[in-house]
């Protein structure tokens, strides 16, 4: 495990298989011995405490942050409050050690990452032509407009090598 984490994207657009896609590594990777976060960026508004708990109270109070500790997990919500949105770096910065870390979103980052592509995406512009930080892709469907790697979207132990060898992602300690 290193202070700075290696960082791979999974970048597409709406329903183009991302999340699936990034449980998929992070169980991958996690069976292999690594120790992985991740940070999924939404282009919404969002909420992970529901209306009426005690979290949701110390927030809708006006608390800028607001950390919920239990003997399995801890979570900060940390509210913005008309405040711009943090910088990728930002976030990065916050993240524990780890060996590695999936960003999914965020497709318009400087890091390495994978076009993940399905045929049910109502958006299928492919983002690799126009994104020289895209290393391959990922589809349910045959690609042949590209001399990047393409695998199939399913094929998670390829897809895991890959990036392993894109990173340079050391053997677990």
């Amino acid at each position: 495990m290193t202070t700075s984490p290696r960082i791979f994207g999974i970048a597409g657009w709406k329903n183009s298989g991302k999340t699936g896609l990034a449980v998929r590594l992070v169980e991958e990777f996690t069976r292999r011995g690594y120790r992985i976060s991740t940070i999924k960026h939404a282009h919404h508004d969002f909420d992970i405490d529901k209306v009426g708990a005690d979290s949701y109270r110390h927030r809708e109070a006006g608390a800028h942050e607001v950390v919920i500790v239990s003997g399995t997990r801890y979570a900060i919500m940390h509210e913005l409050r008309g405040a711009a949105e943090p910088s990728f770096d930002e976030i990065l910065s916050r993240i524990g050690p780890c060996d590695l870390v999936l960003i999914e979103g965020y497709k318009r980052e400087p890091v390495p990452k994978i076009e993940a592509r399905r045929l049910a995406s109502a958006q299928r512009e492919p983002l690799a032509p126009t994104d020289p930080h895209i290393r391959a892709i990922a589809a349910d469907h045959p690609v042949e407009d590209s001399e990047l790697p393409v695998f199939d979207l399913d094929d998670t132990v390829a897809i895991a090598d890959f990036i392993a060898v894109v990173t340079a992602l050391p053997p677990p300690a």
